[in-house]
């Protein structure tokens, strides 16, 4: 094992890439401590000191979803109790108040709804963008733009290019969960494969839009399962240079239906986030989301190659629903607060990683 802790090491500090056999040898090594250490020294070289954070506001805009995938507890039939669908003037007053509260960015995602029209996406968009003007739209999943195109019948091109000019600036990256099939087949059959989610990726990068990717790890995944994810995110950063950042999301087994899933302990998250630091070379940012990983684990992640806390969030309902026991929002001041105390230097950024201002 010390050999390859040497041999990672030395991959590093020459900008060599590590192999996915190396990957899959971190996450088996015993020693958290070295991976992290490598993955600290990665993110040194990349970022150095320079932790990140935005001020923004959740808006999940319905729960109703023609998928009911096993892993989710978010999701509700049109006759569930529970179920919601929020009305434009709704959506229009939270932005109002992020806006209102200093955010730069609205993150909206929400179930595949069977009765609403595309035009409803088009308008939530275009009125969102003619109230709030400064605000950045980062909005919608692979998923729900593959969606897009099966009731519109169109191509996913032309349904980028419509979301576009309404009004959406960037995407998020959920809907990824585990790319390989055999996983993707027990805890969501129903979405789209992983090799659709990287096509319509792929389409939205060649659109000129930045996405994020993401991870859901600790259900029934295997350790190769996570190093095949990582090895098809490489791989479409190397064709597109879409990718800002990589956010592994820790599985939340409250309220949901996997059997036999585990859940992340904080040894787990830890040297997942490391390992996809060392692995994911391509990458300029990896961020420990706090809401699914708790404040404690997401601080000590700053030592372990992480450089990015996410948000302020407000009103996070998708993680909360499946039992994350994280506060609903955090306070700017909380964050630097996390960020300084992890010996790192706090740095406000807007959506597309420009430079606000230290704190």
């Amino acid at each position: 094992m010390n050999n390859l802790l040497t041999r990672v090491r030395a991959k590093i500090e020459n900008g060599a890439r590590v192999s996915d056999a190396e990957a899959l040898d971190l996450f088996r090594c015993d020693d958290l401590l070295a991976v992290g250490e490598l993955a600290a020294l990665a993110n040194r070289l990349k970022n150095g000191d320079k932790v990140y954070f935005n001020v923004n506001r959740h808006i999940n805009y319905t729960n109703i979803c023609v998928n009911r995938c096993t892993f989710c507890a978010f999701s509700k039939g049109v006759e569930d109790e529970g179920c919601y669908t929020l009305a434009l003037n709704d959506i229009l007053a939270k932005a109002a108040e992020a806006s209102a509260a200093g955010a730069t960015e609205i993150h909206m995602v929400g179930g595949l709804h069977p009765d609403l029209p595309f035009d409803f996406y088009l308008e939530m968009l275009a009125a969102l963008k003619a109230d709030n003007p400064e605000l950045h739209i980062k909005a919608f999943t692979a998923v729900e733009i593959d969606y897009f195109a099966q009731i519109t019948e169109q191509p996913v091109e032309t349904v980028i290019a419509a979301l576009k000019e309404a009004g959406l600036g960037s995407m998020p990256g959920g809907g990824a969960e585990i790319l390989g099939k055999k996983v993707r087949d027990q805890i969501c059959p129903e979405k789209i494969s992983g090799e659709r989610w990287l096509d319509v990726i792929e389409a939205v990068h060649r659109s000129g839009l930045k996405t994020n990717a993401t991870m859901l790890f600790g259900h029934v995944e295997e350790l190769e399962d996570r190093v095949d994810h990582l090895s098809r995110l490489r791989r479409l950063q190397d064709r597109t240079g879409g990718f800002q950042a990589f956010i592994p999301l820790a599985f939340q087994p409250d309220n949901t239906r996997v059997p036999g899933a585990r859940g992340v302990g904080g040894v787990d998250a830890l040297k997942t986030l490391a390992v996809s630091r060392i692995y994911l070379d391509n990458f300029r940012h990896v961020k420990a989301y706090w809401v699914m990983l708790g404040l404690k684990i997401a601080q000590v992640a700053l030592a372990f190659g992480v450089n990015d806390l996410d948000g302020t969030v407000v009103e996070e309902k998708i993680g909360h629903d499946a039992g994350a026991d994280s506060p609903q929002a955090l306070e700017k001041e909380k964050l630097v607060e996390l960020i300084r105390k992890a010996g790192k230097a706090p740095v406000e950024r807007d959506t597309l990683y420009n430079e606000i201002g230290m704190r």
